[in-house]
């Protein structure tokens, strides 16, 4: 199923696609008001909405809805660096060392915006861009072994960790060049883990302008989805509707010669095959 976020009278609703429409989850699962609350039901209540989905009539077009980012504000939203082998080979030739073990940030949950929302580049200077594959946390995981992991995604979105690489290094973990407002753009809804039985096999792109600048596919993740739920839940629990980004794919514009960062009214499109596209417009300072 794929799961979103929309406004539907001026107010954020969630909801199914059924075809080329929209059914509010809220019209056959009254008591799902909230997106983090269908993560945490785990997968019988997905069973349940998506045998009432089959019979539910939409009550709007796809196309004529605004879509929100597909979840509320999360817990967490953690990215993992440096996670595509050439990415790593790009980051080293700018002087940044390869980490030996997975190399994790926080992106600030204020950052989160939806599909199709403006960036506003604040301050930076040197704007960029990152096509990640995201995971939505179902299941609370805790010391969850890597075999076991599956079971605790609820799903799976496309995300651009958008960068502002003059402020990223400001901190030793990134978070300050990570986190702007509007700098998490996600969506444009999220497909369910049992739609994607291995995301290990997903082309991933990245486009700005119409210009293809990455493309690559998540079977070259250093660390795999399952390695890096395995890995944090060691340290410290995930919850439901806690995000992951999973890692970057070379071709960033920071490790072009010359480099090459985004600028006003350039338009970045982001595409994960099995997923969708996400585009959004770097809007004036």
């Amino acid at each position: 199923m794929r799961l979103l976020r929309y406004l539907a009278d001026g107010s954020p609703t969630i909801g199914a696609v059924s075809g080329e429409g929209i059914v509010p989850i809220g019209d056959i699962l009254p008591k799902f008001t909230r997106m983090k609350q269908l993560a945490a039901a785990g997968p019988d209540a997905l069973d349940r909405l998506r045998d009432k989905l089959a019979a539910a009539t939409p009550r709007m077009a796809l196309a004529d809805a605004r879509l929100l980012a597909p979840i509320e504000r999360p817990g967490k939203y953690l990215a993992i660096g440096m996670n595509y082998r050439r990415h790593m080979e790009e980051a080293v030739k700018l002087g940044i060392a390869p980490p030996t073990n997975q190399l994790w940030f926080n992106k600030q949950t204020t950052c989160v915006a939806g599909p199709y929302d403006d960036i506003d580049p604040g301050v930076t200077e040197k704007l960029d861009y990152e096509v990640e594959l995201g995971v939505v946390i179902g299941r609370t995981a805790k010391n969850v072994d890597a075999d076991d992991a599956p079971a605790h995604v609820f799903g799976y979105f496309v995300a651009n960790d958008v960068s502002a690489r003059d402020w990223q290094f400001h901190t030793p973990t990134f978070t300050m060049g990570k986190s702007f407002d509007t700098h998490g753009p996600i969506g444009p809804w999220i497909v369910t883990a049992d739609e994607i039985a291995d995301p290990h096999t997903l082309d991933v792109r990245c486009l700005v302008n119409g210009e293809l600048r990455q493309s690559s596919n998540t079977e070259q993740l250093i660390y795999s989805v399952w390695a890096q739920i395995a890995y944090l839940t060691t340290a410290f629990t995930l919850e439901p509707g806690d995000l992951l980004a999973t890692g970057t794919p070379e071709g960033v514009g920071v490790s072009m010669v010359p480099p090459r960062f985004l600028v006003e009214g350039d338009v970045v499109r982001c595409e994960i095959d099995r997923i969708g596209a996400i585009e959004n417009r770097i809007a004036r300072r």
